[in-house]
This record gives C-alpha cells, structure tokens and sequence, in this order.
C-alpha cells in the first residue's frame, strides 16, 4: 500500500480512486500466466482473494480468467466486504457465466484450512508490503502443501518520484529526505508483526521459489502524467500520504516536511510534475505440476 494510515489505506474512496490505475499497471502477461493455470485444473475454479477490500481485484480478474469460477473474498472490514457482493453479483467469467461468490469477514491470520479451503488460485493486491516475513513464509508453506498457485500484485517495491514532462525523475534532497522517512514507516508493525515494505515482493519470491515453485514476476509501476486531471486527486492523496507518514516518524520536521507537502501539491495542480511508484506483480506455480511461463 502506498498511503500513510491504515484507515486511509483501506477506505472505500482511497480504494476507488486508485482502481483504474491499478488496472492499467497491472501485468496482462502474468494475468495470462495464471489463465492457462486454470484452464489445466478442474472446474469449477476456486480462487480466494485475500485482503479484498471493495472487490477491485476480482473486478479485474474474472473476465480474464476461465470459468466457471468460484470465489472467496477475505477481509477484516464488513462495510467493503458488502460492497464487494453488491458488485460481485454482475460479473461474469470468461465465457460469461456468472460467478459463484462468497465472503469471509475475518483476518488473514492464521493461513489456515479455512482460509485456503477448495482453492486453485491464491490471489492478493496491494497486500504482501504491509505482511511480515513469517507470514508470507506461511503463506508460501499453505500453498506449497496445498498445491495452489498465487497470483499477487501490485506490491510497492518502496521506491517512487516526481516526473517531468518528459517523464524524466526529478529529485530533490527533501523528495529523497521523505521518501527514506516514508520507506522506514513501512516497516512498522501492522498488527502481525513488523511489515517488510518495498522487500516484500523478493522476499516472497524467495520463499516460493526455495518452497518448490516455479516464479516470474514483473515491474507494475503506476505512472501519474504531469497535468493530467484525472489523476490530480490521487496524486494529492499520495503526497498528503507521505508527508503524514514521514511527520509520524520525524514529529520535530513538521515545519520543513509540510512546506515540502505544500510546494509537491503546488506542482501537482500547477500540472509542472507528475508521479512514478513502484510495484510489482508476480505469478508462481508448484514446479511439479502443469503450468508454463
């Protein structure tokens, strides 16, 4: 995640505003990957979405993948999970089935038989960044012994920057000054213990891969054009994020880092500086079974 607050992070207007981009930045290659998955197991497909949030995922991977599917949204928060089934009653599948859709409102800890339960395809967005190390090494456990695939995406890799026009970095001594407060915040605990950040996506792919998977992965960077209106609203938020997050781990900088917020924001509207941030996506399959990069 990529906000300063948990309750910023995973609130319905915060997830709205980034789900186009999230689909944009999104690897169709590792998408498709987990497709032919699928297409080689059983039907009905079961796949479990951890951490749903309002659904976003699933809005961007039924179409996609093949049918008939059968999903389980997971999520601490209720309000979003109700969300979730309201939208998730009007997609369709692959070749146009409607989908079978249940919720499980509970945390992601501990990764166990219900949490897993009849399920092909593991998938998470936006998630593994905030998770600690022994529990993406459960996770990777879970699924080795069940022989599911994972398919999880958009995790902050922990770096990002202004644009030019040319879509050239621009950085200045306070941009890295905040980025390196906001890197540390990263790493506080989220409840399970201290969070890996931007480490999260080698870390699980090193787990994976030394738990018998096969992995690829791919860079899924968000980029915010200078002076695009659509995006002026999410690329404030995220400032607005990172100032906050870093004046929680330097309370004493309040005067420096908010005329940085401040000026950041004034290149934003004035449309002189856009965004690039981080993430990256990535597929792995049980080397023993069917599957092909």
């Amino acid at each position: 995640m990529t906000a300063s607050h948990d309750h910023d992070v995973f609130s319905a207007a915060w997830l709205s505003l980034r789900e186009g981009l999230d689909a944009r930045s999104r690897s169709h290659r590792l998408t498709g990957l987990a497709a032919d998955w699928l297409s080689e197991r059983d039907a009905p497909h079961g796949i479990v979405d951890l951490g749903s949030g309002s659904g976003s995922n699933q809005r961007f991977l039924a179409a996609r993948l093949p049918g008939p599917q059968r999903w389980r949204l997971v999520d601490h928060d209720a309000e979003l999970l109700a969300h979730a089934r309201r939208r998730g009653a009007l997609l369709r599948d692959g070749a146009g089935q409607a989908l079978t859709l249940e919720t499980a409102c509970r945390g992601l800890f501990p990764v166990d038989r219900e949490l897993l339960a009849d399920v092909d395809l593991v998938v998470a967005s936006a998630l593994i960044d905030l998770m600690p190390k022994h529990w993406l090494a459960l996770l990777a456990g879970a699924c080795a012994s069940g022989g599911q695939a994972l398919l999880i995406t958009l995790s902050v890799d922990g770096d990002w920057a202004f644009i030019d026009r040319r879509g050239e970095r621009v950085e200045a001594g306070e941009d890295i000054a905040v980025r390196t407060l906001f890197q540390a915040h990263q790493l506080r605990d989220k409840g399970l213990g201290p969070a890996l950040g931007g480490e999260a996506p080698a870390v699980l792919a090193s787990l994976l891969t030394a738990a018998g998977f096969r992995v690829e992965s791919a860079a899924t960077p968000w980029h915010l054009t200078p002076g695009d209106a659509s995006q002026r609203s999410l690329a404030e938020a995220l400032i607005t994020g990172w100032h906050d997050a870093a004046l929680e781990e330097a309370p004493t900088q309040a005067l420096r880092l908010g005329d940085w917020r401040d000026r950041r924001l004034a290149d934003i509207q004035a449309g002189e500086l856009g965004l690039t941030v981080g993430h990256r996506d990535l597929f792995a399959w049980p080397a023993s079974s069917a599957g092909r990069a």
